[in-house]
């Protein structure tokens, strides 16, 4: 059974955890590197990506998880995780740099413009995402190695580039655990 983390040092943690297990993996809490020794994937949650980053530079997190990444080993990140992800953050704070693209932090505005909205997304044949957006960003100037898999708005919310999955919704925030699986089955 495959065996994936999710970094918990702020966020929708749990959350996750139960969407994972829903989807068919082991689950487990990953607050310093040696958490990472034996995951086959790892989950970046929704939270607040500046209190995120702090943390994960004080406990020596920021290094492991992009070797973790060139190491072959996937990453989804959803919001925060989003962010934290990117090559680039709009306004020039650090991130990991992992997915070939720069993050508009609050994209859609501030806590009371967070909204639902039905999603089309590009590796679903089936029926809308319902997503659910909070202080949400979104990616812009993609390189070509990054796959758009949905928009809001002409804005990137979910995309995806080689072993690193990202939105800028909360999957977690639903009952829905396709994107949860998709990661699973064809990404880890």
């Amino acid at each position: 059974m495959k065996k994936i983390g999710v970094l918990a040092i702020q966020g929708a943690v749990d959350e996750h955890i139960q969407m994972i297990e829903s989807a068919g993996a082991l689950a487990f809490k990953v607050k310093h590197s040696n958490d990472l020794a034996g995951l086959n994937g790892l989950v970046l949650p929704g939270g607040e990506s500046t209190t995120m980053r702090k943390i994960m530079k004080r406990y020596d997190l920021m290094e492991p998880v992009k070797a973790f990444a060139k190491e072959g080993k996937a990453i989804f990140g959803t919001c925060a995780g989003l962010v934290l992800l990117s090559k680039e953050i709009e306004g020039g704070e650090e991130s990991l740099g992992l997915i070939d693209a720069t993050a508009v932090r609050n994209g859609f505005g501030r806590q009371k413009e967070s909204f639902e909205a039905e999603l089309t997304v590009e590796v679903f044949d089936d029926s809308p995402f319902e997503a659910v957006f909070i202080r949400a960003p979104y990616l812009i100037e993609p390189s070509d190695e990054v796959s758009v898999l949905a928009t809001v708005e002409n804005r990137i919310v979910a995309a995806k580039q080689a072993n690193i999955l990202v939105t800028a919704f909360h999957p977690e925030l639903t009952n829905d655990n396709r994107l949860m699986k998709y990661f699973l089955e064809k990404m880890v």
